[in-house]
């Protein structure tokens, strides 16, 4: 914090260190990439926000999957006019397999540390803000997780502000691999994205025809996201352009993950909160 030399900082550590750190680095005039979520704590969080906004600083938040060229093409399409009034996403986002138990009960629950990414790119795919959620969800794969107070098994119905409606399913263990899949629905037309495979080649027999499972690791399927992540930052910080998932986002995917928690607690809709 204290060398000139350092222009930026990344903020990689367990969440419930984001907000202290960030404020740290924004008085020690650094730039901020920081990993999702930006904290667990509606007060640090706020308190963090005002300071990098007193401070001047550039702020970033990694929500990789927005810089994933397959995602980025539906919104391409969208931006184009091709998909028309949006009506309906589907946001498909399935585990290879669970995490583990002392993580489960460190992560703030499956919708801060799974389905928020999923919150974040149902807002950059449609270009809208959600109004509110309806939550359904159990503990189907181990019972160790409920007992942990989390379940692993969800369904999230989006109901956004422009009339549109999406939904997200989510589950913690899909036996064929990673399972990541978008499909963005209008009156004009739908752009859907597919998994990416462990390679594009397919087998056709007479009894049947079979390709390879999905991947089966995050940092595999996602790589080339990353990449493109941290290039946006580093230019951002070199003043190329501005910065592409900021504060707000973050604390706008956390406001969803928070109204998610809520329907699953009450059964009931819930209205999502502001910034």
């Amino acid at each position: 914090m204290n060398d000139d030399r350092v222009q930026a900082v990344l903020l990689c550590v367990p969440t419930d260190l984001h907000p202290q750190m960030t404020m740290d680095a924004a008085k020690a005039g650094k730039d901020i990439f920081c990993e999702k979520p930006v904290g667990f704590d509606d007060a640090e969080i706020l308190k963090a926000l005002k300071t990098v906004k007193e401070a001047g600083v550039k702020f970033q938040v990694g929500f990789n999957r927005r810089f994933d060229k397959n995602f980025r093409r539906i919104v391409d399409y969208r931006n184009q006019g091709n998909v028309g009034e949006e009506q309906i996403l589907k946001i498909t986002s399935r585990d290879p397999e669970p995490p583990s138990m002392d993580y489960v009960r460190r992560s703030g629950g499956i919708f801060m540390d799974m389905t928020i990414h999923d919150f974040d790119i149902a807002r950059f795919i449609t270009g809208e803000e959600v109004d509110s959620v309806f939550v359904a969800g159990g503990v189907m794969i181990d019972p160790k997780i409920g007992e942990a107070g989390d379940i692993d098994t969800a369904l999230t119905t989006l109901f956004f502000k422009n009339g549109m409606i999406g939904s997200i399913d989510n589950s913690r263990k899909a036996v064929y691999g990673y399972d990541q899949r978008i499909e963005l629905f209008g009156s004009k037309g739908m752009a859907h994205a597919d998994n990416v495979l462990d390679s594009t080649t397919s087998y056709s027999g007479a009894d049947s025809v079979s390709s390879d499972k999905p991947m089966l690791f995050f940092l595999q399927r996602y790589m080339d996201a990353y990449f493109t992540e941290l290039t946006s930052f580093f230019e951002a910080v070199q003043g190329q352009h501005e910065i592409e998932c900021t504060f707000e986002d973050g604390i706008r995917a956390i406001r969803l993950a928070q109204a998610a928690k809520k329907s699953l607690e009450t059964g009931q809709q819930v209205k999502v909160q502001d910034i």
